[in-house]
């Protein structure tokens, strides 16, 4: 049996519009918990990403699995397919979400954590890539972006570990983090039964010799080998 046993979340149901996607993450984002803090000592974190064709209409997701003290990918998993809904800033996870479930479905490791490569709580509407896998999943997870989505802030110092405040409307959404010294930063956001503290000492520990996670990194290779191998001729 798959360690993840949860076949339903294969069969969350994607939303036909944009006023129908909206309304289920109006609907869900009251279940998102900030308050949990989450594991300070992960056994194991999961790194998840995606990766489109050119034209955007075949994607890859892919899912590994990382042992939290050496980094080594213990458990992998991919899934291949067409995106499930629209290109719609904001709304992008109801694109990727069915196919990351199905990828999360076939580990036969169950995660402590999940980093996504996206944002949680640093969202227009406070409900971001992280913040929805962690409330259908139920498990703790986090969100790592590239580029921010939303917000402002101040560069933090150039040293590693520096950070500064996310904020949005007023509410701090996220931190902007100096992960190695004198590169610039990631964007460090909360999405479920974690606290933005603990997030951000997990980013770190999952940084030692590069700007991205390594979660990031090597669900970014397998999503990227898994896109080129679906595109081959027979």
């Amino acid at each position: 049996m798959s360690a993840m046993s949860s076949g339903s979340w294969r069969e969350v149901a994607v939303p036909g519009t944009v006023a129908e996607a909206v309304a289920v993450q109006e609907e869900l984002r009251p279940l998102v918990d900030l308050d949990g803090p989450g594991p300070s000592l992960p056994a194991t974190v999961a790194g998840l990403d995606v990766a489109y064709d050119q034209g955007g209409d075949l994607l890859a997701a892919a899912v590994t699995v990382l042992d939290a003290r050496t980094l080594a990918v213990v458990d992998s998993a991919v899934s291949v397919g067409r995106p499930a809904f629209g290109y719609v800033p904001g709304l992008f996870a109801f694109r990727e979400l069915p196919a990351l479930l199905a990828a999360l479905d076939r580990l036969t490791i169950l995660p402590d954590l999940l980093v996504c490569d996206g944002h949680g709580l640093a969202h227009p509407r406070r409900f971001g890539l992280a913040c929805h896998l962690g409330v259908v999943t139920g498990l703790p997870a986090i969100g790592v972006g590239k580029t921010p989505l939303v917000g402002t802030w101040d560069q933090p110092s150039a040293e590693r570990g520096a950070w500064s405040p996310l904020r949005d409307g007023g509410d701090v959404v996220g931190r902007v983090l100096r992960t190695r010294d004198g590169v610039k930063p990631v964007f460090v956001s909360v999405g479920h039964r974690m606290s933005l503290d603990n997030a951000t000492t997990q980013v770190l520990a999952l940084t030692p010799r590069y700007r991205l996670p390594e979660t990031t990194r090597t669900a970014d290779r397998l999503c990227r080998d898994a896109l080129a191998r679906a595109q081959r001729p027979d």
